[in-house]
């Protein structure tokens, strides 16, 4: 394991930015697109973008919708 070792210490001296490319490079070689489940996903981005647009649903501030998670989940 010593010149895995290496490998990630080169990678986390790297700008933040080449990180994210081999974050994501590698991520994908575990889970390999699939066409049709991305063609979902836009498909449903795209309805929930006009949604938005159109006022059929009012968006909701980041920070009450993670105070509403932790106030549902606390222990």
């Amino acid at each position: 394991m010593p010149a895995t070792k290496k490998l990630i210490d080169e990678a986390l001296s790297l700008p933040v930015e080449d990180r994210a490319v081999i974050a994501d490079s590698l991520l994908r070689s575990l889970n390999m697109p699939d066409p049709a489940i991305d063609r979902k996903w836009v498909e449903l981005a795209k309805r929930r973008l006009w949604e938005l647009r159109s006022g059929k649903v009012k968006p909701i501030p980041g920070n009450e919708v993670f105070d509403r998670v932790h106030e549902r989940f606390a222990e």
